[in-house]
Protein backbone atom coordinates (compact mmCIF):
# COMPACT_ATOMS: atom_id res chain seq x y z
CA UNK A 1 0.00 0.00 0.00
CA UNK A 2 1.28 3.43 -0.92
CA UNK A 3 1.75 5.77 2.02
CA UNK A 4 1.26 9.28 0.68
CA UNK A 5 3.40 12.13 1.99
CA UNK A 6 3.93 15.81 1.27
CA UNK A 7 6.53 18.32 2.34
CA UNK A 8 5.36 20.53 5.18
CA UNK A 9 5.40 23.58 2.89
CA UNK A 10 6.76 24.49 -0.54
CA UNK A 11 10.43 24.96 0.14
CA UNK A 12 11.94 23.64 -3.02
CA UNK A 13 12.29 26.08 -5.82
CA UNK A 14 9.49 26.11 -8.28
CA UNK A 15 10.75 23.13 -10.25
CA UNK A 16 11.64 21.08 -7.20
CA UNK A 17 8.26 21.85 -5.74
CA UNK A 18 6.55 20.66 -8.90
CA UNK A 19 8.50 17.42 -9.03
CA UNK A 20 8.52 16.75 -5.30
CA UNK A 21 4.85 17.39 -4.71
CA UNK A 22 3.96 15.09 -7.57
CA UNK A 23 6.11 12.34 -6.07
CA UNK A 24 5.06 12.73 -2.41
CA UNK A 25 1.50 13.77 -1.83
CA UNK A 26 -0.91 13.66 1.09
CA UNK A 27 -4.61 13.35 0.23
CA UNK A 28 -6.74 16.16 1.58
CA UNK A 29 -10.21 15.94 3.02
CA UNK A 30 -12.92 15.83 0.37
CA UNK A 31 -16.66 16.28 0.47
CA UNK A 32 -17.69 12.66 0.96
CA UNK A 33 -21.32 13.49 0.35
CA UNK A 34 -20.53 14.19 -3.26
CA UNK A 35 -17.29 12.41 -4.07
CA UNK A 36 -16.18 8.90 -3.22
CA UNK A 37 -12.82 8.86 -1.41
CA UNK A 38 -9.89 7.45 -3.37
CA UNK A 39 -8.93 3.84 -2.76
CA UNK A 40 -6.16 3.32 -0.24
CA UNK A 41 -4.37 0.64 -2.26
CA UNK A 42 -3.71 2.71 -5.33
CA UNK A 43 -0.25 2.97 -6.87
CA UNK A 44 1.58 6.26 -6.63
CA UNK A 45 0.95 8.46 -9.66
CA UNK A 46 3.85 9.20 -11.92
CA UNK A 47 4.86 12.81 -11.74
CA UNK A 48 4.59 14.78 -14.95
CA UNK A 49 7.63 15.44 -17.09
CA UNK A 50 9.10 18.87 -16.42
CA UNK A 51 10.21 19.21 -20.04
CA UNK A 52 13.85 19.73 -19.02
CA UNK A 53 16.44 17.69 -20.87
CA UNK A 54 17.78 16.42 -17.54
CA UNK A 55 14.32 15.61 -16.14
CA UNK A 56 15.08 11.97 -15.32
CA UNK A 57 18.36 12.82 -13.58
CA UNK A 58 16.61 15.51 -11.54
CA UNK A 59 13.88 13.13 -10.40
CA UNK A 60 16.31 10.41 -9.41
CA UNK A 61 18.43 12.84 -7.39
CA UNK A 62 15.35 14.15 -5.57
CA UNK A 63 14.13 10.62 -4.91
CA UNK A 64 17.37 9.53 -3.23
CA UNK A 65 17.87 12.75 -1.27
CA UNK A 66 14.36 12.39 0.12
CA UNK A 67 15.31 8.98 1.51
CA UNK A 68 17.93 10.53 3.80
CA UNK A 69 16.32 11.54 7.15
CA UNK A 70 18.81 14.33 7.84
CA UNK A 71 18.38 15.97 4.45
CA UNK A 72 14.60 15.67 4.59
CA UNK A 73 14.50 17.33 8.01
CA UNK A 74 16.67 20.21 6.79
CA UNK A 75 14.42 20.60 3.76
CA UNK A 76 11.39 21.08 6.01
CA UNK A 77 13.20 23.76 8.02
CA UNK A 78 14.75 25.76 5.19
CA UNK A 79 13.00 28.66 3.48
CA UNK A 80 12.84 29.19 -0.26
CA UNK A 81 15.36 32.01 -0.38
CA UNK A 82 17.94 29.97 1.54
CA UNK A 83 17.50 27.11 -0.90
CA UNK A 84 18.11 29.46 -3.81
CA UNK A 85 21.25 30.77 -2.11
CA UNK A 86 22.67 27.25 -1.92
CA UNK A 87 22.38 26.73 1.84
CA UNK A 88 20.45 23.49 1.44
CA UNK A 89 23.06 22.11 -0.95
CA UNK A 90 25.67 22.29 1.80
CA UNK A 91 23.70 19.71 3.79
CA UNK A 92 24.78 17.14 1.23
CA UNK A 93 27.95 16.60 3.27
CA UNK A 94 25.85 15.08 6.05
CA UNK A 95 23.75 12.57 4.11
CA UNK A 96 24.40 8.84 4.48
CA UNK A 97 27.17 7.02 2.63
CA UNK A 98 24.62 4.87 0.81
CA UNK A 99 22.84 7.92 -0.60
CA UNK A 100 26.11 9.60 -1.60
CA UNK A 101 27.25 6.43 -3.37
CA UNK A 102 24.00 6.27 -5.31
CA UNK A 103 24.26 9.95 -6.23
CA UNK A 104 27.79 9.34 -7.52
CA UNK A 105 26.43 6.58 -9.74
CA UNK A 106 23.59 8.77 -11.03
CA UNK A 107 26.03 11.54 -11.92
CA UNK A 108 28.33 9.18 -13.84
CA UNK A 109 25.35 7.90 -15.80
CA UNK A 110 24.22 11.46 -16.57
CA UNK A 111 27.67 12.55 -17.73
CA UNK A 112 27.93 9.52 -20.03
CA UNK A 113 24.46 10.22 -21.41
CA UNK A 114 25.33 13.83 -22.19
CA UNK A 115 28.64 12.91 -23.78
CA UNK A 116 26.93 10.39 -26.04
CA UNK A 117 24.24 12.88 -27.09
CA UNK A 118 26.76 15.66 -27.72
CA UNK A 119 28.97 13.35 -29.79
CA UNK A 120 25.95 12.35 -31.87
CA UNK A 121 25.00 16.01 -32.38
CA UNK A 122 28.55 16.92 -33.41
CA UNK A 123 28.61 14.08 -35.93
CA UNK A 124 25.21 15.06 -37.32
CA UNK A 125 26.01 18.76 -37.69
CA UNK A 126 29.47 18.06 -39.02
CA UNK A 127 28.03 15.69 -41.62
CA UNK A 128 25.69 18.42 -42.83
CA UNK A 129 28.50 20.96 -43.07
CA UNK A 130 27.03 23.03 -40.23
CA UNK A 131 29.12 24.95 -37.75
CA UNK A 132 29.06 23.26 -34.36
CA UNK A 133 27.99 25.64 -31.57
CA UNK A 134 30.32 24.45 -28.82
CA UNK A 135 29.02 26.99 -26.31
CA UNK A 136 25.51 25.61 -26.73
CA UNK A 137 26.82 22.08 -26.28
CA UNK A 138 28.62 23.02 -23.07
CA UNK A 139 25.42 24.55 -21.71
CA UNK A 140 24.00 21.02 -21.69
CA UNK A 141 26.33 20.39 -18.72
CA UNK A 142 25.36 23.43 -16.65
CA UNK A 143 23.28 21.40 -14.21
CA UNK A 144 26.37 19.52 -12.99
CA UNK A 145 30.13 19.90 -12.62
CA UNK A 146 31.43 17.97 -15.61
CA UNK A 147 35.05 18.64 -14.65
CA UNK A 148 34.52 16.03 -11.94
CA UNK A 149 32.54 13.27 -13.69
CA UNK A 150 32.93 10.71 -10.91
CA UNK A 151 31.42 12.01 -7.67
CA UNK A 152 28.31 14.01 -6.75
CA UNK A 153 29.40 16.97 -4.62
CA UNK A 154 27.82 20.03 -3.00
CA UNK A 155 28.53 22.01 -6.18
CA UNK A 156 26.53 19.50 -8.22
CA UNK A 157 23.44 19.91 -6.05
CA UNK A 158 23.84 23.69 -6.06
CA UNK A 159 24.13 23.70 -9.87
CA UNK A 160 21.13 21.42 -10.20
CA UNK A 161 18.99 23.71 -8.03
CA UNK A 162 20.07 26.88 -9.84
CA UNK A 163 19.75 25.38 -13.31
CA UNK A 164 16.33 23.88 -12.59
CA UNK A 165 15.05 27.19 -11.26
CA UNK A 166 16.30 29.19 -14.21
CA UNK A 167 15.37 26.66 -16.86
CA UNK A 168 11.84 26.19 -15.58
CA UNK A 169 11.26 29.91 -15.32
CA UNK A 170 12.33 30.26 -18.96
CA UNK A 171 10.71 27.05 -20.18
CA UNK A 172 7.37 28.54 -21.22
CA UNK A 173 9.09 31.56 -22.74
CA UNK A 174 11.28 29.30 -24.85
CA UNK A 175 8.27 27.27 -25.93
CA UNK A 176 6.56 30.44 -27.15
CA UNK A 177 9.67 31.45 -29.07
CA UNK A 178 9.90 28.01 -30.66
CA UNK A 179 6.26 28.23 -31.67
CA UNK A 180 6.74 31.69 -33.19
CA UNK A 181 9.65 30.35 -35.29
CA UNK A 182 7.47 27.41 -36.32
CA UNK A 183 4.70 29.75 -37.52
CA UNK A 184 7.13 32.00 -39.38
CA UNK A 185 8.75 29.00 -41.06
CA UNK A 186 5.34 27.76 -42.11
CA UNK A 187 4.51 31.14 -43.63
CA UNK A 188 7.94 31.36 -45.29
CA UNK A 189 7.47 27.97 -46.95
CA UNK A 190 4.00 29.02 -48.12
CA UNK A 191 5.37 32.17 -49.71
CA UNK A 192 8.23 30.30 -51.34
CA UNK A 193 5.76 27.78 -52.75
CA UNK A 194 3.66 30.57 -54.25
CA UNK A 195 6.73 31.85 -56.10
CA UNK A 196 6.96 28.56 -57.99
CA UNK A 197 3.40 28.82 -59.34
CA UNK A 198 2.05 30.63 -62.37
CA UNK A 199 -0.46 33.42 -61.84
CA UNK A 200 -3.58 31.27 -62.16
CA UNK A 201 -2.31 28.53 -59.83
CA UNK A 202 -1.15 31.16 -57.35
CA UNK A 203 -4.62 32.72 -57.21
CA UNK A 204 -6.18 29.31 -56.56
CA UNK A 205 -3.68 28.60 -53.81
CA UNK A 206 -4.31 31.96 -52.13
CA UNK A 207 -8.06 31.41 -52.35
CA UNK A 208 -7.75 27.96 -50.77
CA UNK A 209 -5.57 29.38 -48.00
CA UNK A 210 -8.17 32.02 -47.12
CA UNK A 211 -10.95 29.43 -47.14
CA UNK A 212 -9.03 27.27 -44.68
CA UNK A 213 -8.44 30.26 -42.38
CA UNK A 214 -12.12 31.14 -42.35
CA UNK A 215 -13.11 27.53 -41.78
CA UNK A 216 -10.79 27.25 -38.80
CA UNK A 217 -12.11 30.52 -37.33
CA UNK A 218 -15.69 29.27 -37.59
CA UNK A 219 -16.10 27.52 -34.25
CA UNK A 220 -18.34 27.64 -31.16
CA UNK A 221 -17.67 30.12 -28.40
CA UNK A 222 -14.53 29.31 -26.44
CA UNK A 223 -15.03 30.03 -22.75
CA UNK A 224 -12.50 31.97 -20.77
CA UNK A 225 -10.12 29.45 -19.13
CA UNK A 226 -10.82 29.14 -15.41
CA UNK A 227 -14.14 30.94 -15.61
CA UNK A 228 -17.34 29.56 -14.14
CA UNK A 229 -18.74 28.88 -17.62
CA UNK A 230 -15.64 26.92 -18.61
CA UNK A 231 -15.57 24.82 -15.44
CA UNK A 232 -19.31 24.20 -15.55
CA UNK A 233 -18.94 22.86 -19.08
CA UNK A 234 -16.36 20.35 -17.84
CA UNK A 235 -18.62 19.51 -14.89
CA UNK A 236 -21.52 18.77 -17.22
CA UNK A 237 -19.91 17.21 -20.30
CA UNK A 238 -16.88 15.46 -18.80
CA UNK A 239 -18.10 14.64 -15.31
CA UNK A 240 -21.72 14.04 -16.36
CA UNK A 241 -23.14 16.15 -13.52
CA UNK A 242 -26.00 18.60 -13.40
CA UNK A 243 -24.69 22.15 -14.02
CA UNK A 244 -27.17 23.47 -11.45
CA UNK A 245 -25.33 21.41 -8.79
CA UNK A 246 -21.93 22.86 -9.65
CA UNK A 247 -19.73 23.11 -6.57
CA UNK A 248 -16.15 24.47 -6.88
CA UNK A 249 -14.77 22.44 -3.96
CA UNK A 250 -16.20 19.20 -5.31
CA UNK A 251 -14.96 20.11 -8.78
CA UNK A 252 -11.45 20.57 -7.40
CA UNK A 253 -11.52 17.18 -5.68
CA UNK A 254 -12.77 15.47 -8.84
CA UNK A 255 -9.96 16.84 -11.00
CA UNK A 256 -7.14 16.66 -8.46
CA UNK A 257 -6.29 13.32 -10.05
CA UNK A 258 -3.47 12.37 -7.68
CA UNK A 259 -5.33 13.52 -4.60
CA UNK A 260 -2.51 15.74 -3.32
CA UNK A 261 -4.60 18.83 -2.70
CA UNK A 262 -3.07 20.79 -5.58
CA UNK A 263 -3.63 21.34 -9.28
CA UNK A 264 -0.31 20.98 -11.05
CA UNK A 265 0.19 22.27 -14.58
CA UNK A 266 -0.78 19.00 -16.24
CA UNK A 267 -3.99 18.69 -14.21
CA UNK A 268 -4.88 22.25 -15.18
CA UNK A 269 -4.20 21.66 -18.87
CA UNK A 270 -6.47 18.62 -18.80
CA UNK A 271 -9.37 20.93 -17.89
CA UNK A 272 -9.04 22.75 -21.22
CA UNK A 273 -9.58 19.73 -23.45
CA UNK A 274 -13.23 20.54 -24.12
CA UNK A 275 -12.41 24.09 -25.16
CA UNK A 276 -9.61 22.93 -27.43
CA UNK A 277 -11.87 20.38 -29.12
CA UNK A 278 -14.00 23.30 -30.29
CA UNK A 279 -10.99 24.69 -32.13
CA UNK A 280 -9.00 21.73 -33.36
CA UNK A 281 -9.71 18.42 -35.01
CA UNK A 282 -6.72 16.32 -36.16
CA UNK A 283 -8.71 15.10 -39.17
CA UNK A 284 -9.31 18.62 -40.49
CA UNK A 285 -6.87 20.17 -42.93
CA UNK A 286 -7.36 23.64 -41.52
CA UNK A 287 -6.44 22.67 -37.96
CA UNK A 288 -2.79 22.58 -36.89
CA UNK A 289 -2.06 20.41 -33.83
CA UNK A 290 1.06 22.42 -33.03
CA UNK A 291 -1.20 25.45 -32.67
CA UNK A 292 -3.49 23.45 -30.39
CA UNK A 293 -0.61 22.80 -27.98
CA UNK A 294 0.31 26.48 -28.02
CA UNK A 295 -3.31 27.33 -27.24
CA UNK A 296 -3.26 24.87 -24.34
CA UNK A 297 -0.13 26.52 -22.98
CA UNK A 298 -1.69 29.98 -23.27
CA UNK A 299 -4.76 28.84 -21.35
CA UNK A 300 -2.71 27.28 -18.58
CA UNK A 301 -0.51 30.37 -18.25
CA UNK A 302 -3.60 32.58 -18.02
CA UNK A 303 -5.08 30.54 -15.17
CA UNK A 304 -1.75 30.32 -13.34
CA UNK A 305 -1.28 34.09 -13.55
CA UNK A 306 -4.77 34.65 -12.17
CA UNK A 307 -4.91 31.95 -9.49
CA UNK A 308 -1.37 30.91 -8.42
CA UNK A 309 -0.82 33.75 -5.99
CA UNK A 310 2.40 32.40 -4.39
CA UNK A 311 3.92 31.52 -7.80
CA UNK A 312 4.93 27.98 -6.89
CA UNK A 313 3.49 26.62 -10.17
CA UNK A 314 0.78 24.83 -8.22
CA UNK A 315 -2.83 25.78 -7.47
CA UNK A 316 -3.89 24.88 -3.95
CA UNK A 317 -7.49 24.34 -2.92
CA UNK A 318 -7.31 27.61 -0.98
CA UNK A 319 -6.08 29.53 -4.05
CA UNK A 320 -8.72 27.87 -6.23
CA UNK A 321 -11.57 28.72 -3.88
CA UNK A 322 -10.34 32.32 -3.57
CA UNK A 323 -10.33 32.63 -7.36
CA UNK A 324 -13.98 31.53 -7.58
CA UNK A 325 -14.93 34.57 -5.49
CA UNK A 326 -13.33 37.08 -7.87
CA UNK A 327 -15.33 38.91 -10.49
CA UNK A 328 -13.14 37.39 -13.24
CA UNK A 329 -14.61 33.99 -12.36
CA UNK A 330 -17.95 35.19 -13.72
CA UNK A 331 -16.40 36.50 -16.95
CA UNK A 332 -18.62 35.49 -19.86
CA UNK A 333 -16.50 37.04 -22.62
CA UNK A 334 -15.09 34.53 -25.13
CA UNK A 335 -11.40 33.61 -25.04
CA UNK A 336 -9.26 35.36 -27.65
CA UNK A 337 -7.78 32.49 -29.63
CA UNK A 338 -4.51 32.36 -31.54
CA UNK A 339 -5.95 33.26 -34.93
CA UNK A 340 -7.49 36.40 -33.45
CA UNK A 341 -4.14 37.73 -32.34
CA UNK A 342 -0.92 38.54 -34.13
CA UNK A 343 1.75 35.92 -33.56
CA UNK A 344 4.53 37.95 -35.21
CA UNK A 345 5.01 41.27 -36.98
CA UNK A 346 6.05 41.76 -40.59
CA UNK A 347 9.33 43.18 -39.29
CA UNK A 348 9.96 39.96 -37.36
CA UNK A 349 9.07 37.97 -40.47
CA UNK A 350 11.49 40.02 -42.57
CA UNK A 351 14.31 39.48 -40.07
CA UNK A 352 13.51 35.78 -39.92
CA UNK A 353 13.69 35.42 -43.70
CA UNK A 354 16.94 37.39 -43.82
CA UNK A 355 18.35 35.03 -41.22
CA UNK A 356 17.24 32.05 -43.30
CA UNK A 357 18.84 33.59 -46.38
CA UNK A 358 22.14 34.07 -44.54
CA UNK A 359 22.05 30.49 -43.32
CA UNK A 360 21.32 29.27 -46.83
CA UNK A 361 24.18 31.33 -48.26
CA UNK A 362 26.54 30.01 -45.61
CA UNK A 363 25.44 26.47 -46.35
CA UNK A 364 25.85 26.99 -50.10
CA UNK A 365 29.32 28.44 -49.54
CA UNK A 366 30.31 25.47 -47.40
CA UNK A 367 28.87 23.12 -50.00
CA UNK A 368 30.90 24.83 -52.74
CA UNK A 369 34.04 24.67 -50.57
CA UNK A 370 33.48 20.99 -49.93
CA UNK A 371 32.96 20.38 -53.65
CA UNK A 372 36.22 22.16 -54.45
CA UNK A 373 38.01 20.08 -51.84
CA UNK A 374 36.48 16.96 -53.33
CA UNK A 375 37.56 17.93 -56.85
CA UNK A 376 41.08 18.64 -55.60
CA UNK A 377 41.22 15.30 -53.82
CA UNK A 378 40.06 13.55 -56.98
CA UNK A 379 42.81 15.29 -59.00
CA UNK A 380 45.40 14.29 -56.43
CA UNK A 381 44.08 10.74 -56.50
CA UNK A 382 44.38 10.62 -60.29
CA UNK A 383 47.96 11.93 -60.04
CA UNK A 384 48.79 9.33 -57.42
CA UNK A 385 47.27 6.60 -59.59
CA UNK A 386 49.43 7.71 -62.56
CA UNK A 387 52.52 7.72 -60.37
CA UNK A 388 51.61 4.29 -59.12
CA UNK A 389 51.40 2.97 -62.70
CA UNK A 390 54.77 4.51 -63.55
CA UNK A 391 56.34 3.04 -60.44
CA UNK A 392 54.89 -0.36 -61.21
CA UNK A 393 56.24 -0.23 -64.76
CA UNK A 394 59.69 0.76 -63.48
CA UNK A 395 59.64 -2.09 -60.98
CA UNK A 396 58.73 -4.57 -63.72
CA UNK A 397 61.59 -3.27 -65.91
CA UNK A 398 64.06 -3.62 -63.04
CA UNK A 399 62.83 -7.15 -62.36
CA UNK A 400 63.52 -8.10 -66.00
CA UNK A 401 67.09 -6.75 -65.85
CA UNK A 402 67.72 -8.55 -62.60
CA UNK A 403 66.38 -11.77 -64.02
CA UNK A 404 68.65 -11.53 -67.07
CA UNK A 405 71.73 -11.05 -64.87
CA UNK A 406 70.99 -14.05 -62.71
CA UNK A 407 70.30 -16.54 -65.56
CA UNK A 408 73.17 -19.27 -65.97
CA UNK A 409 75.46 -18.67 -69.03
CA UNK A 410 75.35 -21.23 -71.90
CA UNK A 411 78.49 -23.52 -72.37
CA UNK A 412 80.52 -23.40 -75.62
CA UNK A 413 82.34 -26.65 -76.41
CA UNK A 414 85.52 -26.43 -78.50
CA UNK A 415 85.95 -29.48 -80.73
CA UNK A 416 89.37 -31.21 -80.50
CA UNK A 417 91.14 -33.76 -82.62
CA UNK A 418 89.51 -37.07 -83.07
CA UNK A 419 89.62 -39.16 -79.96
CA UNK A 420 89.84 -36.18 -77.54
CA UNK A 421 86.93 -34.90 -75.46
CA UNK A 422 85.66 -31.44 -76.19
CA UNK A 423 86.79 -28.76 -73.73
CA UNK A 424 83.96 -26.58 -72.48
CA UNK A 425 84.71 -22.87 -72.68
CA UNK A 426 82.44 -20.32 -71.09
CA UNK A 427 81.92 -16.99 -72.73
CA UNK A 428 84.57 -14.60 -71.56
CA UNK A 429 86.78 -17.47 -70.41
CA UNK A 430 90.38 -16.32 -70.89
CA UNK A 431 91.81 -19.85 -70.90
CA UNK A 432 93.78 -20.35 -74.09
CA UNK A 433 93.33 -23.31 -76.33
CA UNK A 434 96.31 -25.66 -76.06
CA UNK A 435 98.89 -25.38 -78.77
CA UNK A 436 98.24 -27.63 -81.65
CA UNK A 437 94.49 -27.32 -81.13
CA UNK A 438 93.97 -23.81 -82.33
CA UNK A 439 91.90 -23.61 -85.42
CA UNK A 440 94.04 -23.26 -88.50
CA UNK A 441 97.37 -24.00 -86.76
CA UNK A 442 99.74 -26.42 -88.51
CA UNK A 443 99.80 -29.96 -87.31
CA UNK A 444 103.22 -31.31 -86.34
CA UNK A 445 104.32 -34.73 -87.40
Amino acid sequence: MWTSRRMGHHLWLSLFVCVWTCMHAVPIAVDKTKVDPPADNRDPPESADTGLHYDRYLREVIDFLEKDPHFREKLHNTDMESIKQGKLAKELDFVSHHVRTKLDELKRQEVNRLRTLIKAKQDMEGGKGLTVDYEALLRQFQHLNHMNPHTFEVEDLDRLIRSATSDLENYDKNRHEDFKRYEMMKEHERREHLKTLDEEARKKEEQHYEEMRKKHADHPKVNHPGSQDQLKEVWEETDGLDPDDFDPKTFFSLHDTNGDGYFDEQELEALFTKELEKLYDPTHEEDDMMEMEEERLRMREHVMNEVDTNKDRLVSLKEFMAATKKKEFLDTDPWETLEQGQMYTEEEMREFEEHLAREENDLNQKTADLQRQRDELERQQEKLNAQKVELQQAMEHMDKIKQQKTEPAAEVKVPLTPGEAAIPVLPGDSQSIPAGHQQGSPVHS
